[in-house]
């Protein structure tokens, strides 16, 4: 059965490269080895653009972070999905068959639109999953789950920040969480994933991907207040709560402690 409490989702993915799949496609009848042709890939990239980020169609989820978080905006829990495993096709199966568990709660990320939603949609066409309340294309337009302005569905609060792109915003979340006072990137950052994974890292960057999604939760509560639909004063003392939550739970996870060894006190304007 759903569980009422949850009114939002809030995640976020990290990637590693479908290898077997870069040799097949980018390089055809080359013989390349994985390992090769994804370093090949890579370096061609980052010749090109600057950045060896992969397309999102060569992506395969090896992390998904969730917060629950209730109708008042508290956060219940925040959790891994397929732990300790980290198996692509079973993170997919989970992601899709909790939104439903939850009863469709709102989904939120940042830049989730552009990147972890395309990542997590393709898995389940991959992996032969179905998701009916998600692709519900016969709906009206305006009530699609995967309609850009259907906010109930789906926030991505760099649309929200940036007026759907209208705006820039240089910096992402590492920006705009530290304009709060949160720790944002603290040594780790998405281009890092791939190779910490090859190294055996994959606990570690399950647990960039939960800082990442704490930081989307302190954001997504303070697009509440821009809104009107938090005062000020509660947004503080859901993050003093939330900052004792994670104080409690750091002996289970040190990266919590991490977390807040970097954490900062936002304070109002003087005047």
């Amino acid at each position: 059965m759903s569980n009422p409490n949850v009114s939002y989702l809030i995640f976020d993915i990290e990637t590693i490269a479908d290898v077997d799949l870069v040799s097949r496609i980018r390089y055809p009848g080359e013989g390349l080895g994985a390992p090769e042709a994804l370093a090949r890939y890579r370096a061609e990239l980052l010749a090109e653009n600057g950045k060896d980020i992969l397309p999102t169609t060569f992506m395969l989820p090896v992390s998904v972070a969730v917060a629950k978080v209730d109708r008042d905006y508290r956060l219940l829990d925040l959790v891994t999905l397929d732990a300790p495993l980290y198996r692509p096709q079973v993170i997919t199966r989970l992601f899709w068959q909790g939104w439903n568990h939850y009863g469709r709660p709102t989904l939120v990320s940042f830049n989730g639109r552009g990147y972890d939603l395309p990542v997590l949609e393709l898995a389940a066409f991959r992996y032969g999953y179905s998701v009916p309340a998600w692709f519900n294309v016969d709906a009206r337009s305006f009530e699609q789950a995967r309609n850009r302005y259907n906010a109930d569905a789906h926030l991505d609060l760099y649309d929200l920040l940036s007026n759907f792109g209208a705006g820039r915003l240089v910096g992402g979340l590492n920006l705009i969480a530290n304009l709060i006072g949160k720790p944002g990137k603290t040594g780790v950052d998405g281009s890092q994933v791939q190779d910490m994974y090859d190294r055996g890292e994959v606990e570690a960057v399950n647990d960039y991907c939960r800082c990442d999604v704490l930081d989307t939760y302190f954001v997504f509560l303070r697009s509440r207040v821009l809104l009107g639909k938090l005062g000020l004063d509660q947004e503080q003392e859901i993050v003093r709560n939330t900052k004792g939550w994670l104080e409690s739970q750091a002996s289970d996870l040190p990266v919590y402690k991490e977390y807040l060894s970097h954490w900062g006190d936002w304070q109002p304007p003087s005047v």
